[in-house]
């Protein structure tokens, strides 16, 4: 079903038990976040707080944390309903008779809802309209203790291009700087970030206008990697099997969706000096370093009477953003099956926190097919950003880690299952030594078609944990444990309190290694360094710290859990 808007999905997670409110009075620095991080690594509902002090405005965070939710948001059953939609659109036999052709008419119908009607018309996000501008009245949360401010978390941010004149809108946050101006946080790589440079050569003011709390089909659009020439509401129009209906702002020309909950209007100057943002808790589990961005003035506030104000804290997964990241695996899949004929199933684990890790299945029918697929994900897109790809046969499950985790140790015989591959990262990757440049790896654990019988023996693995004090540690306990030890693979990590903890291994894993510069092979033993690495070890920058909250935050909200009222 299509949703109208924010409040009527917040109506429906409610009526099946998947809504938890709370009537107390919280604190929008870092309270709300650590009874979030708690229900959401609990699988819990949805939190929506309706008394978050000093501010008017209820607070909805975790909306999307589930599986299920996620799914309710888009309006499906389960999230591969919607790759097997897109599949059919892509199957050409669908179209080749009569019959078929006819049958095919209610999903070709349905692309009538793809593109977004303008209206001349005031929308329900501008029943209230303040020009008198101050954002610290929104409930907007400093999330973690070393966040360099507060932080809207869930923004979709309308720009248009110069040229063009097409709108984009993408998902960057932005730190309060003050109570009428933001940091404009995007990335090199980002579509905003390349629009912005159209202004800035020309010499003009950008308008933009940031939208927040939208139905969960336009906010998981925002979201989504598709091509700069496609305009993310046609996708959320399609999602949501209704067209949607878009508003000129106020002050500038920028169009947002006529029932968000909050409209914030304004301008990037180019020629302006760029300000300090953050440092941020991030999607990766670790702090994200300040560094210089645009500044985003806002010159207009316009929002429904009753409006609600939409959050999410990311962090050490699982998060509310990694169901967001599913949903992009299941609905891109059929597409890159299109490019990739090979390709059977995609897995991004919720620890490789988007990029840092893709798990795929292929039909192994000839010798270097799981190269030939890691090499075609490395040129797809944002796909140029994972650090590891996994390729095991079609008879593997990718969606079960076990199952993987055998193909590996069966299969990786030697170096010459690894494939490195130097190119673009992600600009939040902080392991590499230069700053979105580094080296990714394959591996390639599919069964060799050319050798009948695998040895199947030495095929053990084990995780260490050090205390790192000095350059190189790592290294070289994979070299003293490989002289008396037999164990294939061994992996390094440092600062794991709990070594059951395999998630976290693996997390850690995933996020603080470059390939090359980390992994070493000594008599066909792999061994991987994942510790912190340091500056004398060629590192370029700083470190980041992982995301942890404080004990003094942890302990009163243990002290005030039962008023929250969540079981």
């Amino acid at each position: 079903m299509a949703y109208k808007d924010l409040q009527t999905f917040i109506n429906e997670i409610d009526s099946r038990g998947q809504l938890k409110s709370i009537d107390v009075s919280v604190l929008s620095e870092l309270e709300i976040t650590e009874i979030a991080d708690r229900i959401s690594k609990a699988n819990g509902p949805a939190l929506l707080f309706k008394n978050v002090k000093n501010s008017k405005y209820p607070l909805l965070i975790n909306a999307m944390g589930s599986y299920d939710r996620m799914s309710i948001g888009l309006g499906v059953e389960n999230l591969d309903d919607i790759g097997d939609e897109i599949d059919k659109y892509l199957d050409l036999s669908n179209y080749l008779s009569v019959k078929k052709l006819i049958k095919s008419i209610p999903r070709l119908f349905r692309l009538l809802h793809v593109f977004p009607i303008k209206s001349k018309l005031k929308g329900k996000c501008q029943q209230v309209i303040e020009k008198q501008v101050d954002l610290n009245a929104l409930p907007v949360l400093k999330c973690w203790p070393e966040d360099g401010g507060k932080f809207i978390t869930l923004p979709l941010v309308f720009t248009k291009d110069i040229k063009s004149k097409q709108q984009n809108v993408g998902m960057y946050r932005l730190q309060i700087l003050d109570e009428k101006s933001t940091g404009m946080h995007w990335h090199k790589h980002k579509d905003g970030s390349e629009i912005y440079k159209g202004y800035k050569d020309n010499k003009q003011k950008m308008p933009v206008s940031v939208a927040l709390g939208c139905d969960p089909s336009i906010t998981y659009a925002a979201t989504a990697p598709l091509p700069k020439m496609i305009d993310e509401m046609m996708l959320a129009g399609w999602l949501r099997k209704s067209n949607v209906k878009m508003v000129k702002c106020i002050t500038n020309d920028i169009y947002v969706p006529s029932n968000a909950e909050i409209i914030l209007e304004g301008y990037v100057d180019p020629a302006e000096e760029l300000v300090l943002e953050g440092p941020f808790g991030d999607h990766t589990g670790y702090y994200s370093l300040a560094d210089y961005y645009p500044k985003f003035h806002v010159t207009c506030i316009t929002h429904k009477k009753n409006a609600i104000y939409p959050a999410t804290i990311v962090g050490k997964p699982p998060m509310e953003d990694c169901y967001m990241a599913k949903a992009t695996e299941r609905i891109f899949l059929p597409m890159l099956k299109m490019i990739m004929p090979e390709l059977v199933d995609l897995n991004l684990p919720f620890e490789g926190v988007f990029h840092n890790c893709a798990i795929v299945s292929v039909k192994n029918k000839y010798p270097g097919c799981a190269h030939k697929i890691m090499n075609a994900i490395w040129g797809i897109g944002q796909m140029m950003y994972t650090k590891l790809i996994v390729v095991v046969d079609e008879e593997v499950n990718v969606q079960n880690l076990n199952e993987v985790k055998d193909a590996v140790l069966r299969n990786v015989i030697n170096k010459e299952n690894l494939v490195f591959s130097d190119g673009p990262l992600d600009a939040l990757d902080h392991s590499s030594n230069n700053a979105m440049y580094g080296s990714r790896l394959g591996v390639d654990a599919t069964t060799n078609i050319n050798i009948e019988e695998q040895d199947k023996t030495n095929d053990s693995y084990k995780f260490i944990i050090i205390k790192k004090e000095k350059p190189y540690q790592g290294k070289e306990t994979l070299k003293e444990f490989f002289k008396t030890n037999p164990e294939k693979f061994v992996i390094v990590v440092d600062d794991v309190n709990n070594p059951k903890d395999i998630s976290t291994i693996i997390w850690k894993l995933f996020n603080n290694i470059d390939a090359k510069r980390d992994i070493i092979i000594i008599d066909d033993k792999i061994g991987i360094d994942a510790t912190k690495k340091l500056k004398s070890e060629g590192l370029t920058r700083d470190w980041p710290n992982d995301i942890e909250m404080s004990e003094e935050i942890k302990q009163y909200v243990n002290e005030r859990w039962d008023e929250y009222g969540i079981d």
